[in-house]
């Protein structure tokens, strides 16, 4: 049976995908102003987005503004992301300085879930994982292509070594040319959620095109879903409350 995922009270593996929205603040009064926004959206994850952030290489800003974020946010799921620039981000750090920037975070206590790119070497994978569950923090293993799409045997594979390296909520986005690459997103979204995940998964078709995979997960074994309020993160991302509207549409059994 595959389980779900239960965080300060949202079920992630069931029913409609929840709705997580991006903080993309680049300093402290940017982020406060967000967190506050957030606050009105019907929004059920908020993800930081720290990669935006100016003071990104000094901790005791980070953990500045992640007091901020977490004192003005604190019943909702809180994920950290430094996504970095290769896999389409802000900046690039140091393997060294990624390392020790999410060690110390998910030490922290403030998140839920930290971001970790499949990417990275599998040993840094294995480590940050093992530090998350340690200090009791999931993990979410991502994999990015704003090039293109994949074929479908190549997301399969992405998304099965992000289980087999620990993921607790594997994850790949990906850039379609045309249709037939947001469908074949959508049937390796499908063929994992029914054939090879035993935990939920994430998968995005990115941009105009790829609509479509953003508001079908409930269908096609996608868990969660990204959506604004105020900066999109990632092309393709439409308003919360609008996405909700039609996610609800969509799970409507008469």
């Amino acid at each position: 049976m595959k389980r779900q995922l239960t965080v300060r009270g949202v079920v992630i593996g069931t029913g409609m995908p929840k709705v997580c929205v991006p903080l993309t603040g680049k300093s402290i009064s940017e982020l406060r102003e967000e967190a506050a926004l957030i606050k009105s959206v019907d929004a059920d994850m908020v993800e930081w987005r720290a990669d935006f952030f100016n003071d990104i290489e000094e901790f005791e800003e980070v953990m500045a503004a992640l007091t901020v974020i977490r004192s003005s946010l604190p019943e909702i799921p809180l994920i950290f992301t430094f996504r970095s620039s290769k896999e389409g981000g802000e900046k690039e750090l140091s393997l060294e300085g990624y390392v020790k920037l999410n060690e110390r975070v998910t030490e922290s206590g403030l998140v839920d879930f930290i971001d970790v790119e499949l990417f990275s070497d599998e040993g840094t994978v294995k480590r940050l994982v093992k530090t998350a569950h340690e200090n009791r923090v999931l993990v979410i293993v991502s994999t990015h292509d704003f090039e293109k799409t994949p074929p479908k045997e190549e997301i399969l594979y992405r998304l099965r070594k992000a289980q087999e390296l620990g993921a607790d909520l594997p994850k790949i986005a990906v850039m379609p040319k045309d249709a037939s690459d947001v469908l074949t997103l959508l049937e390796a979204s499908h063929m994992m959620s029914t054939q090879y995940a035993d935990r939920p998964i994430v998968a995005i078709s990115m941009a105009g095109t790829g609509m479509v995979s953003r508001l079908s997960g409930e269908l096609f074994g996608s868990a969660l879903t990204f959506a604004t309020a105020k900066k999109a993160s990632a092309p393709g991302q439409m308003p919360a409350a609008e996405l909700k509207k039609v996610l609800s549409l969509l799970h409507y059994q008469g």
